[in-house]
């Protein structure tokens, strides 16, 4: 199977099985997403679900955050991973969307990538989700499952692992395609046990072939 056979089959496989795939994080605003995709690194988005709701009705706006301190904010994330630093992030992140962006949450990489706490990945989620763009955002499962697929050529960083993807995936599908290789890493090809047997992917996945061409042979 070629690359490009691989990329239609899951592709396809992807459309008719989960035509729609989207964020498991709760937000209603650009601002809200913001926060929680920064809350969520090395977090569960079910974790981040379960603070955010008392965070967001405090703080409603940039404004009102900006004008809070890190300590304050602590005590609402502090059963969120890496809570000290999240805290300090998200007042500095307010306080320049306030003062440079005028509240609004850019859309631009380099304009996103300038808000403490927002790193290419985060940056990507918001391109993606909330201004359509065909970015596409690696975290741990993206990483994970198109490696195991075939996706990518054992790419050793989620910037390599991006480049291939955007590369090989139609622009039209690009965004949507972040949220399948994520939902699909989170439910079926987990970390420690891959459900392969009920994955409906394996018959294109170099991970599965070849652990089924060492069963055979022993």
């Amino acid at each position: 199977m070629t690359k490009k056979e691989r990329y239609t089959n899951v592709i396809n496989w992807f459309l008719e099985n989960m035509p729609v795939a989207e964020t498991e994080l709760h937000y209603t605003n650009p601002y809200e997403l913001l926060i929680a995709v920064i809350l969520s690194a090395q977090c569960t988005d079910k974790r981040v679900n379960m603070v955010t709701p008392a965070l967001f009705l405090d703080f409603p706006t940039p404004e009102s955050l900006a004008n809070t301190t890190p300590e304050v904010v602590f005590e609402y994330i502090k059963s969120i991973s890496f809570p000290n630093n999240k805290a300090k992030h998200l007042v500095g992140m307010a306080k320049m969307l306030v003062e440079k962006f005028d509240s609004d949450v850019p859309e631009e990489m380099k304009d996103l990538t300038q808000l403490p706490g927002v790193g290419r990945k985060t940056a990507n989620v918001i391109r993606s989700v909330v201004y359509d763009k065909p970015a596409m955002a690696v975290d741990t499962h993206v990483f994970r499952v198109s490696n195991r697929i075939g996706l990518t050529n054992n790419s050793k960083t989620p910037l390599e692992t991006e480049k291939e993807l955007v590369k090989n995936i139609p622009s039209q599908y690009i965004a949507t395609a972040h949220h399948w290789l994520i939902l699909h890493g989170r439910y079926v090809c987990q970390a420690r046990k891959p459900k392969c047997e009920e994955c409906g992917l394996k018959l294109y996945c170099k991970y599965f072939i070849k652990k089924h061409k060492a069963s055979t042979k022993s």
